[in-house]
């Protein structure tokens, strides 16, 4: 009677490894989302837009893994981008204007390693999204 116990033991076993080894990567995402809501805690979500106005990249935060962060003034801009894989604040982002100072989900990011300076990747926009802190009511 115990044979068939042992079996189904070894067999949810098996069944359960590859969830474990995806634990780390999990913890990962879930790093960058904690930090991105703790960042965004107390906003509300505005209207998506395709351009933001910016002025240089120094505003400009990567939250690995999940998003990149624009601050204009009480304003904070969120692009989850379509390769939310591809954001490491460890890399260089050179970004490709076609408007100007604005920031368009057209424009083009690739990233280029600290350490050789080579190409390491790419991150595609989307929409950014406003959130601000709700105006009191009363």
């Amino acid at each position: 009677m115990l044979k068939p116990v042992f079996a189904l033991t070894a067999a949810l076993t098996l069944l359960a490894a590859p969830a474990l080894a995806d634990e780390p990567e999990q913890a990962e995402m879930t790093k960058g989302e904690a930090k991105l809501a703790k960042l965004l805690e107390g906003r509300v979500a505005g209207e998506p837009s395709h351009c933001i106005r910016t002025f240089g990249a120094r505003n400009i935060t990567q939250i690995d893994g999940t998003a990149l962060v624009y601050k204009d003034g009480k304003t904070i801009w969120v692009n989850r981008t379509r390769t939310p894989d591809a954001i490491d604040d460890s890399e260089i982002m050179v970004i490709k204007r076609f408007d100007g100072t604005n920031l368009c989900r057209t424009d083009h990011i690739t990233l280029v390693d600290r350490l050789s300076g080579a190409f390491s990747g790419i991150i595609i926009l989307d929409d950014f999204v406003p959130y601000r802190i709700p105006e009191a009511e009363g």
